[in-house]
């Protein structure tokens, strides 16, 4: 039982913090994008006036 318990946390476990792991570098990568979507909505708002 010990055994099996210990087979699945190591079969279930690796999956689980590589996901975890992957997710905090997307968010990162998000909210780049959304900075340069911002920074690039005001530019166009800025040419418009001109």
């Amino acid at each position: 039982m010990a055994d099996e318990l210990i087979s699945n946390i190591a079969n279930i476990g690796f999956p689980i913090a590589i996901s975890c792991y992957l997710l905090v570098r997307l968010e990162k990568k998000l909210e780049e994008l959304n900075s340069s979507i911002s920074e690039l909505t005001k530019a166009l708002d800025a040419m418009k006036l001109k």
